[in-house]
C-alpha cells in the first residue's frame, strides 16, 4: 500500500514519543540499507515532532486526559497562553466570564441588583482604572501573552457559540485588562482584604487556608526531596482551582491556577516545585479620619478629601438599566469605605503599585534551580502567601512571602484594630525587602510545614526566631492542626511518598487527643445519665473523623458549644508550643456543655454514636457520598469545612481542593487530585468526577509524559 508524504507526517505526529525513539534507533541501526535522502527525511520528520526534553513543537495542541486535565503543547509562549485561555473556557467558561464581568465593576449592569455590592467594592477600590495602568506597565512581550490568553477566551466562544450561557456572553470580548482587573480583585481585594473583613463579618469565604510540606532527602526514605501542596479554599466562585500542564519552549510545568488566572499559581517541573499557603500576613489597615467638612486633619493640617464620581449601573427586572452616581472619597491613606456612627474609615492596601505578579509566577515555573527561583521571588510582586519549596538537588525552603509594610510602631494585634489616621507616624509608605522576610532553607530537622500558622513554628528545633523580627510581622500561636502537622513529620524519621499521602489524608482530631483524658473522667464524675452515656461513646471512639467513626459527631457538637478562650486550664505557651493548650479550666461546665451537645445529637439523629459519614456528606453536583475529614479547628489535617444542608446533614463548602504530592526523583513521581473535578461547566462529565477518590482518600497518578497522556486521551484540539 502506498503512503503519501502527508499521511506519513500525520502518522509520525500522532505516534507516542517512545515509539518515535524506537523508530530512530531502528533507522540508525539500518542506516546503510536506507537511501540517504529517505533517511534524512524520516529523521527530520520524527525529530521535528519530538516533545521530550526541550520541545521543538511545530503546532500547538491541547491533549485532554480522561480527568479533563488539559496538557498544552505550544510552539511558542504566546500560543501557550492562547491555548490556556481556550482550555479554561472549555472547563469553566461561564464562571470565568462572570468573574471578569465582576472585575470590571459592571456585574450589576449585566445581571442585576444582586451584584450591586460587588460592583461598589470594585469601583471604590479603583480596580478597572488600575487594571488599565497595570496593563500598560507590563513589558511588551508579557502584554502580548495576556492578549493571547484573552484571544483564546474570545476564540473559544466564536467557535463554540452554544457552549456559553447567553446571559454570560455580554462580557465578550475580554481583553488583557480584564485579566489584570480579575487578578487584583482576587489577590488584593479578596485574599489580602475583603469587604467582609473590613466590616468585621465572618463568612464561609473566610475559611481560606492550606497545608504545605517540604521534606528534605535526610528525612525521605528514597533520599529524594518531597513536596505536598494542599490548599483549602471554598469549592465555588473565584476560589476554584484549575489543573493543567503547560509545555512550550523554556517551560514544562504542571500544577494549578485559580480560574481566570493565565499562569500556574502552584506548580512543579522536573527540577523543582512550590506551593502556597495563606499566611498570617497583614497587608491592609483601616484608618479612622478626623473629618472637618469635606476635609480631614493630618499632621496638624487640614487636607481636602479627593473626590471622584463614577457611574454604577444596575439592570432592572424589566431589562432596563438604571444609572446612579457613586461618589468615591479618598484620603492620603486610601478610599473611604465606611461612614457610620460618627466614624469615617479609610482603607490602605499593599501591592497596588506592583503589577508584575503574573510574570513572576511564570518565571517561577520556568526556574530550574533554587537560585533562579529566588531571583523571581525577590521581585516581591505577590502581595501575600507563604511559599513552600523543594527541588531535585535536595533543597527545601519556607518563605513568609508578602508585601509587608514597614511600620514605625505596634505589634501584630495593634494593627488588627482601627488605626488613628491623623498622623503620618501611623502611615506606612514602604514594604520590607526580601531579605527582611522570615525564611529558612535546609533546616537541620529536614522538614518544613505550614498550616496557616506563623513562620515561627514551621519546624522544630525552631529555625526562624520571632524575636529577630519586628513584632508586627506575624502573631505568635500554633493551633491544633499545625501541631498535628508537625507531629506527623517529626515522628517519622524516613518518610515515603505513599506515607506522605497517607498522612495528608489524616482525619485524626488533635484536639480530641489532647482533651479527652480530662473530659471523659469529668463526665463520669459530674454527668447525669446522658453525660455518662456520652463519656462511654467518646471512650470507644477512634479519635478520627472517618466515614465510619462513631463519636466524632458528638465530639464536634461539643466543640461547637465551647468558648475556646475559656476552655483550657493551661493556655497555649511559646515554651511548649506543641503540647498546649491542655486541661479543662472548669470540668463541671465542660460536662454541662457535653450534655447539651449530646441532647442535640440524640434529638437530630436518634443516637449518640451516629457515624460521621451519615451526617457529614460529600455532596457536590450530582454526587453524594459519606464524608470524612472536618474542621482544622479540631486539629484535623484533612480539612473539609461543612455547612448545614437538608435534614440535619452537612455538605462541604470549602477545604481540600487541589492536592499534589511530589517526589523529586528521576523521573519525578507525582500524585494529585482535584476534589470537585476539573470543570464547573454545565454538562461536563468532569464536574465532581474525582469526588469518589476523594471519599476513598486516594490520589490519582499525574500524567506528564506524552505517551502517558495519549494512553489516557479523551480529546485533542489542534490550533
Amino acid at each position: 500500500m502506498f503512503i503519501s508524504s502527508s499521511q506519513l507526517i500525520t502518522i509520525i505526529r500522532i505516534l507516542p514519543d517512545f515509539n518515535k525513539l524506537n523508530i530512530i534507533r531502528v533507522l540508525k541501526k539500518n542506516q546503510n540499507r536506507i537511501p540517504p535522502f529517505t533517511l534524512s527525511l524520516l529523521l527530520a520528520l520524527i525529530l521535528g515532532c519530538q516533545t521530550l526534553g526541550s520541545p521543538a513543537i511545530r503546532s500547538t495542541e491541547i491533549l485532554w486526559d480522561t480527568y479533563g486535565i488539559p496538557h498544552i503543547y505550544a510552539k511558542d509562549t504566546a500560543s501557550a497562553f492562547r491555548a490556556f485561555g481556550w482550555a479554561q473556557m472549555q472547563s469553566h467558561g461561564n464562571l470565568l466570564l462572570r468573574l471578569y464581568g465582576q472585575a470590571r465593576g459592571r456585574a450589576a449592569e449585566y445581571w442585576g441588583e444582586e451584584y450591586t455590592d460587588s460592583d461598589r467594592w470594585v469601583l471604590t477600590m479603583g480596580v478597572p482604572e488600575r487594571a488599565r495602568s497595570w496593563y500598560q506597565a507590563q513589558n511588551s512581550s508579557f502584554r502580548s501573552y495576556l492578549d493571547a490568553f484573552a484571544e483564546g477566551v474570545n476564540t473559544y466562544v466564536k467557535e463554540n457559540p452554544q457552549a456559553i450561557d447567553d446571559a454570560i456572553e455580554i462580557v465578550l470580548p475580554v481583553t488583557g485588562e480584564d485579566i489584570l482587573a480579575h487578578l487584583q480583585r482576587v489577590l488584593n481585594f479578596t485574599f489580602v482584604v475583603s469587604p467582609e473583613q473590613v466590616a468585621g463579618v465572618s463568612t464561609p469565604e473566610s475559611k481560606a487556608g492550606s497545608n504545605g510540606w517540604a521534606i528534605a532527602p535526610s528525612r525521605s526514605e528514597s533520599g529524594n526531596a518531597m513536596l505536598l501542596a494542599n490548599p483549602h479554599l471554598p469549592w465555588s466562585d473565584l476560589y476554584l482551582w484549575y489543573e493543567a500542564q503547560i509545555t512550550a519552549p523554556g517551560i514544562d510545568a504542571y500544577g494549578a491556577s485559580l480560574v481566570g488566572i493565565p499562569v500556574l499559581n502552584i506548580a512543579f517541573n522536573d527540577n523543582l516545585g512550590w506551593t502556597h499557603t495563606v499566611n498570617t500576613h497583614d497587608g491592609w489597615d483601616a484608618y479612622q479620619l478626623e473629618l472637618i467638612g469635606d476635609s480631614y486633619r493630618f499632621d496638624g493640617k487640614v487636607r481636602p478629601l479627593e473626590t471622584k464620581t463614577v457611574s454604577l449601573k444596575v439592570k432592572q427586572k424589566d431589562g432596563t438599566v438604571s444609572e446612579q452616581p457613586l461618589l468615591i472619597k479618598s484620603s492620603v491613606h486610601g478610599p473611604i469605605v465606611s461612614e457610620k456612627d460618627g466614624k469615617v474609615i479609610a482603607l490602605r492596601v499593599v501591592g497596588l503599585d506592583k503589577p508584575g505578579v503574573l510574570e513572576q509566577w511564570w518565571d517561577m515555573a520556568r526556574s530550574q534551580n533554587l537560585a533562579q527561583f529566588e531571583k523571581a521571588l525577590q521581585r516581591l510582586q505577590l502581595p501575600m502567601f507563604t511559599v513552600m519549596y523543594a527541588d531535585r538537588k535536595g533543597h527545601i525552603m519556607h518563605l513568609f512571602n508578602g508585601q509587608v509594610p514597614v511600620r514605625q510602631q505596634g505589634d501584630f494585634e495593634y494593627w488588627q484594630g482601627i488605626i488613628p489616621g491623623n498622623t503620618s507616624k501611623t502611615l506606612w509608605t514602604k514594604i520590607h525587602p526580601y531579605q527582611d522576610l522570615p525564611r529558612v532553607i535546609d533546616p537541620p530537622s529536614g522538614w518544613l510545614q505550614n498550616t496557616n500558622d506563623p513562620p515561627w513554628t514551621t519546624t522544630f528545633p525552631s529555625a526562624i526566631k520571632a524575636d529577630k523580627y519586628p513584632p508586627y510581622i506575624a502573631p505568635r500561636f500554633m493551633d491544633f492542626r499545625a501541631q498535628s502537622s508537625a507531629r506527623m513529620l517529626d515522628e517519622d524519621k524516613k518518610i515515603t511518598l505513599d506515607e506522605m499521602i497517607q498522612y495528608k489524608h489524616s482525619t485524626r482530631m488533635e484536639f480530641a487527643e489532647r482533651i479527652l483524658d480530662d473530659l471523659i473522667p469529668a463526665a463520669k464524675k459530674y454527668g447525669g445519665e446522658l453525660g455518662k452515656k456520652a463519656a462511654t461513646i467518646l471512650e470507644k471512639w477512634d479519635r478520627q473523623a472517618n466515614a465510619d467513626s462513631k463519636g466524632a459527631v458528638l465530639f464536634a457538637a461539643w466543640a461547637q458549644e465551647l468558648d475556646f478562650d475559656k476552655t483550657f486550664s493551661k493556655p497555649w505557651s511559646e515554651n511548649s508550643p506543641r503540647i498546649t493548650p491542655d486541661g479543662l479550666a472548669n470540668p463541671q461546665d465542660a460536662v454541662k456543655l457535653l450534655e447539651t451537645a449530646a441532647a442535640k445529637v440524640e434529638k437530630a439523629y436518634g443516637n449518640l454514636d451516629v457515624p460521621w459519614g451519615e451526617v457529614f456528606r460529600l455532596k457536590y453536583g450530582n454526587v453524594d457520598l459519606p464524608g470524612n475529614g472536618g474542621s482544622g479547628e479540631l486539629g484535623i489535617f484533612r480539612v473539609v469545612d461543612f455547612i448545614s444542608a437538608e435534614n440535619g446533614k452537612f455538605q462541604p463548602f470549602a477545604g481540600d481542593s487541589y492536592v499534589a504530592a511530589i517526589e523529586f526523583s528521576n523521573p519525578v513521581k507525582a500524585m494529585a487530585l482535584m476534589s470537585y473535578g476539573n470543570s464547573s461547566q454545565p454538562g461536563s462529565r468532569h464536574v465532581g468526577d474525582q469526588l469518589q477518590m476523594f471519599a476513598e482518600k486516594k490520589l490519582r497518578s499525574v500524567w506528564r509524559k506524552r505517551e502517558e497522556i495519549t494512553a489516557h486521551l479523551e480529546e485533542r484540539k489542534v490550533f
